[in-house]
C-alpha cells in the first residue's frame, strides 16, 4: 500500500524529519511511525564509519570510505551532509528525489545541522516538514539515557551537556512535540504526517481535480 492509494489527486512526496536530544525519544516515534503509516519509508544515509554487529549494508547505512565520501561531496549526491564524532554521514539525493516523485514520503531521524542543511537546499526546502522532539525535564532525558544501559556514566554526562545546545534549536522547527507520554507522541507526529499530506501546495494535480469536478475540461468549455 503506497501513501496516494485512499488519494484520488496526485501528491508529491514530502520529507518528515524527527530531531532530538539523545534520550528524548525520537527514535522510538519513528519507529512507531514506519510501522503504523503506510507510504512512508526511513532514508538510508551513507556512512565513513565501519558497520557494527547485525548492520547491512544498503539497510542501515551505506558503507563508504572517506575517498568515496568527498568525491560524493564533491558530484553534489548529498542533500545533507556532516562530521560527527570523527566519522561523517550524509544522505543521498537520488532516491530520496525517487521516492518522493512516485508520491511516497521519506523520514529522516537527523539531527539539528541536517535539518538546517536541508531548510537551505533549494532541492530539498519545498518538501520538508521538521519536528522537534524534547523530553518533558532534564531529570527524566537523564533517567531514560541511563536507564537504557546502553552507555557509560562518562558518555551518559557527555550526552547531557550536549542536550541543552541541541534544544536551543527548536525555534528552527516547524512543530514542536514534548515527549512526556509516548502513544500520545507517535499520534502526535501521525497527525502531522496526515495534515502535511493534505497541504494545497502538496497536491500535485489538484488544479485539474477540481476543474473536472467543475466540468471545465469538458469539450463544451463549461
Amino acid at each position: 500500500m503506497t501513501g496516494n492509494e485512499s488519494n484520488v489527486v496526485a501528491r508529491r512526496g514530502l520529507m518528515l524529519v524527527l530531531s532530538s536530544p539523545s534520550g528524548a525519544g525520537k527514535t522510538t516515534i519513528a519507529r512507531a511511525l514506519l510501522e503504523r503509516e503506510a507510504g512512508i519509508s526511513m532514508s538510508v544515509s551513507a556512512t565513513t564509519r565501519s558497520p557494527r554487529q547485525g548492520e547491512t549494508d544498503g539497510k542501515d547505512y551505506h558503507f563508504v570510505d572517506v575517498e568515496r565520501f568527498h568525491r560524493m561531496v564533491e558530484a553534489g549526491e548529498f542533500l545533507e551532509h556532516a562530521r560527527v564524532f570523527n566519522n561523517f554521514y550524509g544522505t543521498p539525493r537520488a532516491p530520496v528525489e525517487a521516492t518522493l516523485a512516485q508520491g511516497n514520503d521519506v523520514l529522516f531521524d537527523i539531527d539539528w545541522q541536517g535539518t538546517q542543511q536541508l531548510g537551505q537546499n533549494p532541492n530539498a526546502q519545498n518538501d520538508l516538514v521538521s519536528v522537534f522532539i524534547l523530553p518533558p525535564s532534564l531529570e527524566e532525558l537523564y533517567r531514560r539515557l541511563s536507564g537504557r544501559g546502553l552507555d557509560s556514566p562518562e558518555i551518559v554526562a557527555g550526552r547531557m551537556a550536549r542536550a541543552g545546545d541541541e534544544m536551543s534549536h527548536w525555534p528552527e522547527y516547524d512543530y514542536i512535540v514534548v515527549n512526556d507520554d509516548l502513544d500520545r507522541s507517535i499520534d502526535a507526529v501521525r497527525s502531522i504526517l496526515a495534515a502535511a499530506r493534505l497541504k494545497r501546495e502538496r497536491q500535485a494535480d489538484l488544479a485539474g481535480f477540481v476543474n473536472r469536478l467543475r466540468g471545465l475540461d469538458r469539450d463544451s468549455g463549461g
